[in-house]
């Protein structure tokens, strides 16, 4: 049975006492503190090649603007870094030392104070007060017009957007937390659906204020979504740009707003999973900047830290499997497939997909991480760090040298790398299986087991219709791997969502039915004779990978009855 949903109270009933507003009222003394510490960071570490970094950045947004220019881009870029390219010939390269040195710092500071501009967003009360009417308002009505199938039903507004988000995990902790330092969120990212679920489920469930999050500047390019987004605390992030001017101005905003308190939420797979799979390799840039921003704190003799909170989000099916899965795998095999569209960026397929998504029973799990510190031990809701014997630590401790706390960046990439891989290691703890992944995972499978000699690019090219999966027999196989999964929860090792406790072949019903909802290939759903059957093995096998890192095929044991291939004429 469906557990009572929970709506917490605002840990921070104010919203004028939210440490992103009180930034955001700040942001011109934030701005000037970035533009000063990216500037001294840079110049430290480019004594010697600093004209060469502006040189090359300059080279690399020319080009940029020349070939892949966006309607979000200022209209000067271009006599921008025309004037900026003239001046450092003119008055630079062909001068002396100290002149040359004073021209490319001025140049420097112009550089990165123009991108300060532009990556730091603010946070206006009346715009997110607004925001959090219309999209309750709108997801509400959208939900009663769906499920009642008729005009009158979206006027009766009855139902809610929470009522198809479970989120689970330890939520109480995770609010006290809020009183003892600044909260980082790092979920796992499947879907372009990930951004307004979190946020919503973090403001209207969780009771949490407002976080400061990464927006892709592509995303400006629209109209409404850019004056939203421009209010409502996002930061913005350019992947055109890979300089490191670029680059160190981002990471030092992130830092340094964490100094500030101002809770953050990022991404550290950095991009939607192409596999299916959940991630393994994270990116490393913005972790890092926690792990400085702690350290930092502890240098100015602070108590507050910085905690990190990993967030799973557990989809039935994802709009964008379909493109998402011919990415990896023409990434990976160096196949020619064709192109598909990605559904995830038209506006059409995305209001089709929330439809579906209100109209049908298919929930959405969030599961709420472990919080832990920047070294990735676990934390009590007082915030204090200890390891895995119980043992109390001194976070402090560990940027100690000689009892003084120093930076060291070698140390720091190192404490990053640990994190990451703790990150990584709670994802699959904390992960949610469905009776779709499941489903996805034993189906294929067999598709594996019964032929061995292909490899995978050999196993996709199979025609599907000529496949048929007995329902005993996959329904014996969800049995074995049931008792493995029910063994593990109790462990600790992963979380189970409710209907996995069913009988396998109500399983097995209910996850064909959740894969079979959206697509229009299917990549499972039943036959006449009520056996099961695929229209797309690649979707398929995006849906299997959820779980492929569990190592799942190492318990089942193969029966004699075997998958029917049907002889086609």
């Amino acid at each position: 049975m469906k557990k009572d949903i929970v709506i917490y109270p605002r840990v921070i009933e104010r919203i004028e006492d939210w440490p992103i507003y009180r930034q955001s009222k700040d942001r011109s003394e934030f701005l000037r503190e970035i533009d000063e510490f990216t500037f001294r960071r840079l110049v430290d570490r480019h004594k010697r090649d600093l004209a060469d970094v502006i040189v090359k950045t300059i080279y690399q947004e020319r080009i940029r603007i020349k070939e892949d220019p966006w309607k979000v881009d200022p209209p000067n870029e271009r006599q921008f870094w025309n004037r900026i390219s003239k001046r450092l010939i003119k008055k630079s390269l062909d001068r002396q030392d100290t002149e040359a040195k004073e021209v490319a710092e001025d140049i420097l500071n112009k550089i990165i104070h123009r991108y300060s501009e532009e990556i730091v967003g603010t946070f206006q009360i009346p715009t997110f007060r607004f925001a959090q009417r219309f999209l309750t308002a709108f997801f509400s009505r959208l939900f009663n017009a769906a499920v009642g199938k008729s005009i009158r039903s979206i006027f009766r507004g009855r139902r809610h957007l929470y009522e198809r988000l479970n989120v689970v995990g330890d939520v109480e902790t995770v609010r006290s937390l809020f009183n003892h330092g600044t909260v980082v969120v790092v979920p796992t990212h499947s879907s372009n659906l990930d951004s307004i679920l979190v946020g919503y489920a973090m403001d209207q469930i969780m009771g949490l204020p407002s976080f400061s999050y990464g927006a892709g500047l592509n995303l400006y390019n629209f109209g409404p979504a850019a004056y939203f987004m421009n209010r409502l605390g996002a930061y913005r992030v350019d992947r055109r740009k890979k300089n490191p001017i670029y680059l160190e101005t981002l990471k030092t905003m992130s830092n340094l707003s964490i100094q500030r308190g101002v809770n953050s939420l990022f991404f550290p797979g950095g991009t939607r999973s192409r596999s299916g799979r959940i991630e393994t390799e994270l990116k490393m840039g913005l972790l890092g900047t926690a792990v400085e921003a702690q350290r930092a704190l502890c240098q100015s003799g602070s108590d507050k830290k910085v905690f990190i909170v990993p967030l799973v989000l557990c989809y039935n099916f994802v709009l964008e499997a379909p493109f998402l899965i011919e990415q990896h795998l023409r990434s990976t095999g160096k196949e020619n497939y064709i192109r598909l569209k990605d559904e995830g960026t038209s506006v059409r397929a995305w209001l089709r997909f929330v439809w579906r998504f209100f109209s049908i029973t298919s929930d959405i799990t969030l599961s709420v991480g472990k919080p832990m510190d920047i070294l990735g031990n676990f934390v009590d809701g007082e915030g204090r760090s200890f390891d895995r014997f119980g043992n109390e630590l001194c976070i402090k401790d560990y940027y100690t040298s000689n009892n003084v706390v120093t930076a060291d960046r070698q140390r720091e990439e190192e404490y990053t790398k640990l994190l990451a891989e703790r990150i990584a290691e709670r994802y699959h703890v904390e992960n949610v299986v469905l009776s779709s992944h499941l489903i996805a995972y034993a189906v294929f499978e067999f598709l594996l087991h019964e032929n061995p000699k292909l490899d995978l690019f050999g196993i996709l090219r199979l025609p599907p219709d000529d496949y048929v999966f007995p329902f005993r027999a996959v329904q014996e196989v969800v049995e074995q791997i049931q008792t493995r999964l029910f063994e593990w929860e109790q462990q600790g090792k992963i979380r189970l969502a409710p209907e996995l406790y069913k009988p396998a072949d109500e399983v097995v019903r209910d996850g064909v039915k959740n894969l079979g909802i959206f697509h229009t290939e299917k990549p499972l759903g039943f036959n006449k004779a009520g056996d099961i059957v695929s229209s797309n093995f690649r979707v398929l096998y995006f849906y299997h990978n959820r779980l492929e890192n569990y190592r799942l095929d190492k318990i089942i044991h193969w029966k004699s009855e075997e998958i029917e291939v049907l002889k086609t004429d």
